[in-house]
């Protein structure tokens, strides 16, 4: 059985994409698969699978000695198992800028386009067998589209993305207006989470000059209820620095979805001093608005520097 799956602090890209690509195994080629989420889903992730009737993949645990894989939505080995290294990687595909380090036994077949959502991806490679997707894989690829893009908000938008979703919709009976209030609405409510969790839910580690960076991002319609949990989440953020050894600083954005900015937490001088470098203004409290920043790929990762 093959084991589908994508990167850890699952999003509803990874955790749709693993689910489509193994539907389109089973259903289209003599391979076996099942998806799997490397951790906790979030509350809009949640939301979609239970809007589309789908069930939550399995938790991977591990993976043993040639254990056959495909890996969607990252290339990246940071954001996967450390047990990745004992897997047979037969594809990789992805959205994502090419990092490097993994390694494999044999060639894997690899995709990787420059849109905003692996399943814009996976549509292409289905060719005419999208068409033979059922409702539920429909709807999850619509979705994946909607999050990763917010509503075509994101400067990562594609206009093939956009036309794609277009296409998806009409064909499910989709407002795409009315369904992206529903995903963001469901997104905003971190009520479940602690200050701890929200740290890690939708992250990613990125060095800058040799300094180990958690670039965390909570995407929310209602952001005054992400910062009337500061306190607890900067304290949170340096429980985090202390316990995990590959990580030097938590930078941590709220990006507001409906007024496209983002509010970053600016709680010690050595974040004044990144976001003041990487973004060109003057830091004085301990949180400073980004005007314009909703994407983590596109505009915070570039232009972070020290």
């Amino acid at each position: 059985m093959i084991k589908v799956f994508g990167h850890l602090a699952p999003d509803t890209d990874t955790v749709g994409s693993a689910i489509i690509w193994a539907w389109y195994l089973n259903e289209h080629t003599s391979m076996d698969a099942e998806p799997y989420v490397l951790g906790e889903l979030n509350s809009e992730t949640n939301f979609v699978l239970n809007r589309w009737n789908v069930d939550t993949p399995r938790l991977l645990e591990n993976l043993s000695e040639g254990e056959e894989v495909v890996v969607v939505d990252t290339n990246n080995p940071q954001e996967l198992p450390e047990s990745i290294e004992n897997a047979n990687i037969l594809q990789i595909i992805d959205h994502h800028k090419l990092v490097g380090g993994l390694s494999t036994d044999t060639p894997p077949e690899v995709t990787m386009r420059p849109v905003a959502c692996t399943a814009t991806v996976m549509h292409d490679l289905m060719g005419e067998k999208v068409d033979s997707m059922p409702e539920s894989i429909a709807g999850l690829m619509l979705s994946c589209i909607l999050s990763d893009t917010l509503e075509f908000r994101s400067p990562t938008t594609t206009p093939h993305d956009k036309d794609v979703a277009e296409k998806l919709a009409d064909k499910l009976g989709v407002t795409i207006s009315e369904y992206s209030k529903e995903m963001f609405a469901a997104k905003s409510d971190i009520s479940s989470f602690t200050d701890s969790g929200l740290i890690t839910l939708d992250s990613k580690k990125y060095d800058v000059g040799g300094t180990n960076f958690r670039v965390s991002v909570l995407e929310t319609t209602t952001p005054e209820t992400v910062l009337e949990r500061k306190a607890g989440i900067v304290k949170a953020i340096k429980e985090n620095i202390e316990t995990e050894h590959d990580v030097d600083e938590v930078l941590f954005f709220i990006v507001d979805i409906l007024n496209e900015e983002a509010t970053v937490l600016t709680y010690n001088d050595f974040t004044k001093q990144v976001i003041s470098s990487s973004f060109g203004v003057t830091v004085e409290g301990d949180t400073e608005v980004l005007p314009g920043i909703v994407s983590r790929k596109k505009q915070i990762l570039p232009s972070l520097k020290i």
